[in-house]
């Protein structure tokens, strides 16, 4: 007769990460997790949906909820992604904002602080980029970020270096209620697998192109599936863009880009699935899309429409 578990208390809980763009909230999950569950690149708006990644230990779960950087929107999508990430703060037990300890603390820093002091969840500072050079020392931006709003505890790491990065779990696991844990121990997201394979699609895109490109690139799966037959996972994808000029760029001569960008992210989708990969990516154009309410909510970006 099988026998059913012992239920188990844990420490567990949600932990929203909030920032300014590129404050390190993506690199800083995957260097929790131990894998790649967020595309990172160094221009804003990398991260457009909002991504539950889990960290599990035999005393705790942490449910990390990455969002996209808080800023100034200039259209429809950039208004979308804030309404996504305000949200987050809605619901979780921790609230944890990431400066980068590399800029000035700054406008930016100030508005979302405003919003993280209004979230009834604890609070935690988190200082990023520790392994960056600064003109100011870690104390003055300590000084120059706990100004802003009242935090419950403070933590300085370094993701890329992998630096203190028990300290932060120790600091947020203390706030967490006990409780069951909320996924699978073998779980590390919560993403559709369709979302995951046109992130990374776009992740290289984001990789290989400047100005205006990426800001404008969207990415949509057309058909994911596994021929057993050839043990080959099978991807069509679409690469949208807004303008004809972009769709030259991303194509690149004689298709030099797009086949780049196809041959590197097959590479990760490999590693995905565990199986040879045929991808399969088109460039199409699609006006301004991001000033259009329907087709954001096509590409899944943001929660708020």
């Amino acid at each position: 007769m099988t026998q059913i578990p012992a239920y188990e208390e844990v420490r567990s809980g949600f932990v929203a990460l909030v920032g300014r763009p590129n404050a390190g909230k993506s690199t800083l999950v995957n260097a929790l997790v131990g894998s790649k569950v967020a595309i990172v690149s160094d221009k804003p708006q990398t991260t457009r949906h909002r991504l539950r990644a889990i960290v599990d230990t035999d005393e705790a779960q942490i449910v990390l909820v990455d969002t996209p950087g808080l800023h100034k929107p200039h259209d429809a999508l950039g208004e979308e992604l804030n309404r996504s990430a305000l949200m987050a703060l809605r619901d979780v037990d921790v609230v944890c904002m990431l400066v980068d300890l590399s800029q000035p603390v700054g406008r930016g820093d100030a508005w979302v602080a405003a919003h993280v002091n209004a979230s009834s969840a604890r609070k935690v500072l988190v200082l990023t980029k520790a392994d960056l050079p600064s003109k100011r020392s870690i104390e003055d931006r300590i000084a120059d970020a706990t100004a802003l709003t009242r935090f419950d505890d403070v933590v300085v790491l370094s993701a890329l270096e992998k630096f203190n990065l028990e300290g932060f779990l120790t600091v947020v696991e203390r706030f967490l209620p006990m409780g069951p844990r909320f996924f699978p121990r073998e779980m590390t997201s919560d993403q559709p697998q369709e979302v995951v394979v046109a992130e990374l699609v776009r992740e290289k895109v984001l990789w290989h192109t400047r100005d205006e490109v990426p800001h404008s690139v969207g990415a949509a799966i057309d058909d994911l599936h596994y021929d057993e037959a050839k043990d080959t996972t099978v991807v069509h994808a679409t690469i949208y863009v807004e303008r004809e000029s972009q769709q030259g760029i991303v194509v690149g001569a004689g298709g030099a880009m797009v086949k780049r960008i196809g041959t590197e992210a097959r590479a990760d989708l490999e590693k995905l699935f565990g199986t040879k990969v045929y991808l399969d990516l088109a460039v199409r154009v699609r006006k301004d899309w991001r000033s259009d309410g329907a087709q954001i909510k096509r590409f899944g970006y943001g929660e708020g429409l």
